[in-house]
């Protein structure tokens, strides 16, 4: 009787060990799909995020070139000022070296500026 007790425990314990990998594999499965529609619907919220601040970043460009635009029309000297500095800016960068005439058209609007810079401390 013992021999045929042992064979029935083995086939049950072999049972619940295959159903509970059935449940393990099905479980697998399921988060495979879920981590699936995760990635999918987190590519979409990113993908909808850099439209619309693309969309936002166009409108910004698009209100400051019309602003410029309307004081350049008011003021010429503003815009010379303007892209003068820009120059600057990109001609200029550390460590930058530059050997000009102290009557040169680039430096106009740098003349006086130290003397100024003094004045106001």
């Amino acid at each position: 009787m013992e021999p045929v007790r042992a064979s029935v425990y083995k086939r049950m314990i072999a049972e619940h060990k295959q159903i509970a990998e059935k449940f393990r594999s099905e479980g697998r499965g399921k988060a495979k799909a879920i981590l699936g529609e995760k990635e999918r619907d987190l590519k979409q919220i990113t993908s909808e995020a850099y439209r619309k601040a693309q969309e936002l970043k166009g409108k910004a460009d698009a209100e400051a070139v019309r602003i410029y635009a309307d004081a350049y029309e008011i003021d010429p000297e503003f815009y010379s000022f303007i892209k003068t500095l820009d120059i600057y800016r990109s001609a200029l960068e550390k460590d930058t070296t530059l050997v000009l005439s102290t009557n040169s058209e680039f430096l106009k609007y740098l003349k006086g500026y130290s003397a100024k810079q003094r004045k106001v401390r």
